[in-house]
């Protein structure tokens, strides 16, 4: 009887520690597929950092540049491939909400992110991580073998004597492009004054990048004097010694943040709810942190060695609406207009 009893125990511990392996064994295959534009020698740390709290769900990325990220999701909207956006502008996530392709969710401790960092939603569709403002990247020694000044405003741009030695994002590919030309239409004239802007400015371009950091990087190795592109790549190549000066021009400086949603339809709504919940966390602030000047969370981003002091100040009235709706758009007026001198992809 005693036997019996001691048997019939000892099978329901292993049947027990059975179940507990087998759970454990099908959460360790969790895998998200994750879409993202942060930048490429970012993505291995974000993983990682992640995993440090949640060893059971495995990410594949599929990265690429802003706009072709959005208009992969865009394209996959009645079979969607992914599972979860994880760092792309929150303009395209707008552009993605107003399609119906994102999963409310409100995901915990989101009360401790600036307001301004959440979609306005009753659940809201998206998060903010962290955010990103234009700039100008000056190469000094560049500038003076051409006998070029400092430009102080957008305006200055067009002058004749930077034609050639000018380069930008293109904003199909690239969301740093595309904050330019959406807050040049808002500071410029939405209908006629942005775009008189922007024809002046081409004038003046020597080649448009597929990349929102190329710009600035191309201008601190020296191979351009001027790269439109974002503040805090403009202060990490300054740091590592680079000869360039951070310029905000003084009609202001357009900007936009990086987000996460939940995609709509995915079979791993557990596990994706996990991720957007660790993403607006202390430590994933902490750790956007090395790659922006401004996070979601207050309090969290330390100093950045030159980093503009008036920058924050400089941050446009964003109307993000405007960029989203109007999106499609722009994006075909410009390539009419400027395609031209985009470099090949």
């Amino acid at each position: 009887m005693l036997a019996n009893l001691f048997n019939r125990r000892l099978l329901a511990i292993c049947g027990a520690v059975f179940l507990l392996a087998l759970g454990q064994s099908v959460r360790a295959e969790t895998e998200l597929t994750v879409y993202t534009a942060v930048e490429a020698e970012d993505l291995a740390r974000y993983a990682k950092t992640f995993n440090e709290d949640h060893p059971d769900i495995k990410i594949k990325w599929v990265r690429d540049s802003t706009g072709i990220v959005t208009a992969k999701l865009l394209a996959e909207k009645n079979n969607p491939q992914a599972d979860v956006v994880w760092g792309l502008a929150a303009t395209s996530l707008l552009l993605l909400k107003s399609e119906g392709m994102l999963e409310p969710y409100k995901p915990k401790g989101v009360e401790k992110l600036d307001k301004k960092f959440v979609d306005k939603g009753a659940v809201p569709s998206w998060v903010g991580m962290d955010a990103w403002v234009a700039s100008i990247c000056y190469n000094t020694v560049e500038a003076a073998k051409h006998n070029l000044k400092p430009p102080a405003t957008w305006r200055d741009l067009l002058k004749p004597m930077y034609k050639g030695h000018l380069i930008m994002p293109n904003p199909n590919s690239s969301g740093t492009g595309f904050l330019d030309v959406s807050s040049w239409l808002q500071m410029f004239g939405k209908e006629k004054g942005g775009w008189d802007f922007m024809d002046g400015l081409h004038k003046n371009i020597a080649r448009y990048t597929h990349s929102g950091s190329k710009p600035c990087k191309l201008a601190a190795a020296g191979e351009i004097p001027i790269g439109i592109s974002f503040a805090f790549r403009g202060a990490k190549s300054k740091a590592k010694g680079a000869p360039i000066d951070i310029i905000v021009p003084a009609e202001g400086v357009g900007w936009d943040m990086e987000a996460t949603a939940i995609v709509a339809g995915t079979d791993k709504l557990e596990a994706a709810q996990t991720l957007v919940d660790w993403s607006i966390t202390k430590k994933a602030n902490e750790m956007y942190n090395t790659g922006y000047a401004v996070v979601a969370m207050p309090g969290v981003a330390k100093p950045v060695k030159y980093f503009p002091d008036n920058l924050l100040e400089k941050m446009i009235q964003n109307d993000f609406e405007f960029a989203a709706n109007n999106r499609k758009a722009i994006l075909a007026e410009w390539l009419k207009r400027y395609d031209s001198k985009s470099e090949a992809k």
